[in-house]
């Protein structure tokens, strides 16, 4: 008999694997930070016993979500700016609220308010872009969760950085700083082609080469973005990436809205990967990505909220939802991304988007143990005969119960263990105070 540290026991067990295999009475055995086995209850139990036990009788036992694109310390800007098309919003509302607010204090403490949501909702992974990204880090390794961020680069100034250089050594920094982290990774993150020059965009592509880190961007989220891009670079943003050397299989490319056929036959010949975000595209009315053709071209495509001022939560298990019934309707087919392609998505292919798939995405032996347990003894889950179905049609953030990520129970019963989230609620109540203030509202 062997000792693990953490024993899942008894729990529907949704592997994510190749074969998608389930197991209904399943257990999953964890040590140190890597699963060590799953399968069948009786069999695990003869092999292992557990120094914590968690009863998973009744739940669903899934890997992780992954929320591929957010910017999780714009919780403080939660509903400031409602109803707006993405350039109103950005230019008139969002750039001159950060301008005057945006510290070390808020990037802090709006971070840590986001991972409470995450973790709350069953997120475990999250990819970040936004400024003083070395708070959000240190937000993210006390909470305990598993993330991919890096400083947003403008060419013009940010709260953080007067020159593009200066965002440039800023990322080295982190880089440096992080490297070897159990939980932090980073990528050199761009924002975009109509704020980055060609030079910024070259210069970015060069430290992520330099340091085996991915490239990632928002790209064509609009149709006025791929209009003016167009004239301007004379050619497809997208052809333009090619053709600067930006396009290959490091490439991270958040909405990805408004792409073309030869667009997707581009990024799927390049390995680039994308990311969904459904909510914020509806929401700002950016449009509709194409993503079954992206899907069916082989590029792999993940899921992400986007940031909570323009969605307005982040919660991964509501983005499903979305995700899946926005296809049906939008093709007029029902059979458009069905359950276990959104679930996919929030799961395996978003670990494989970030990098990450070797470690995240699937319960097996060897996986680092990110895994979370769902509570289906509940009216809205009753009955069930289909779990995929369940998750993505019928689940909500509130049924995630147990969350462990890296090995370590960060919330167990539905309360979070690492970290005080009442203190960070009230700290980001006081932030919204000096925000509303700095406006005249």
């Amino acid at each position: 008999m062997q000792e693990v540290d953490i024993l899942i026991e008894g729990g529907t067990v949704l592997t994510l694997d190749d074969a998608d295999t389930i197991l209904h009475s399943g257990s999953v055995a964890i040590r140190g930070d890597r699963i060590v086995a799953v399968g069948p209850r009786a069999e695990i139990a003869n092999r292992y016993r557990g120094r914590k036990v968690v009863d998973a009788a009744g739940h669903v036992v899934m890997p992780g979500l992954v929320n591929a694109h957010t910017h999780a310390a714009m919780t403080c800007f939660r509903g400031i700016a409602d109803d707006l098309e993405l350039m109103e919003w950005l230019n008139q509302y969002i750039f001159p609220a950060e301008a005057k607010n945006v510290d070390p204090e808020l990037a802090y403490w709006g971070s840590l308010l986001a991972c409470a949501e995450m973790i709350r909702s069953g997120t475990t992974c999250f990819c970040d872009m936004y400024i003083f990204e070395d708070e959000t880090a240190r937000a993210a390794s006390l909470a305990g969760m598993r993330c991919l961020l890096g400083e947003v680069l403008f060419d013009f100034p940010s709260p953080n950085f007067k020159t593009p250089d200066e965002g440039l050594a800023c990322t080295e920094s982190l880089i440096t700083q992080w490297a070897g982290h159990d939980l932090v990774r980073i990528t050199v993150e761009p924002h975009a082609l109509y704020t980055c020059s060609p030079d910024l965009l070259k210069k970015s592509k060069a430290l992520a080469d330099r340091h085996g880190v991915p490239l990632s961007l928002h790209l064509l989220e609009t149709r006025s973005e791929r209009e003016g891009l167009t004239e301007k670079l004379g050619c497809s943003p997208v052809r333009f990436l090619r053709d600067t050397g930006l396009l290959d299989e490091n490439l991270l490319a958040f909405h990805c809205v408004w792409l073309d056929e030869a667009d997707i036959e581009m990024m799927a010949r390049a390995g680039a990967k994308a990311v969904h975000n459904p909510e914020s595209n509806m929401k700002l009315a950016s449009g509709i990505a194409p993503v079954p053709a992206l899907q069916a071209a082989g590029v792999t495509v993940a899921l992400g909220t986007d940031g909570c001022a323009s969605n307005n939560n982040l919660d991964m298990l509501q983005e499903m939802d979305t995700a899946a019934k926005l296809h049906k309707v939008s093709r007029l087919d029902p059979t458009a991304m069905s359950a276990k392609t959104v679930l996919r998505m929030a799961t395996v292919d978003g670990a494989r988007a970030l990098g990450m798939g070797a470690d995240a995405g699937r319960l097996a032996p060897g996986m680092k143990a990110d895994v979370i347990t769902l509570d289906f003894n509940r009216p809205h889950l009753t009955p069930v005969y289909s779990e995929y179905s369940h998750l993505v049609y019928c689940a909500t953030g509130s049924d995630v119960d147990n969350v462990m990520i890296n090995g370590r129970l960060v919330m167990e019963n539905r309360r979070i263990l690492t970290f005080d989230e009442g203190e960070a609620m009230d700290r980001v109540n006081a932030i919204a105070r000096r925000i509303r203030a700095s406006l005249g509202m």
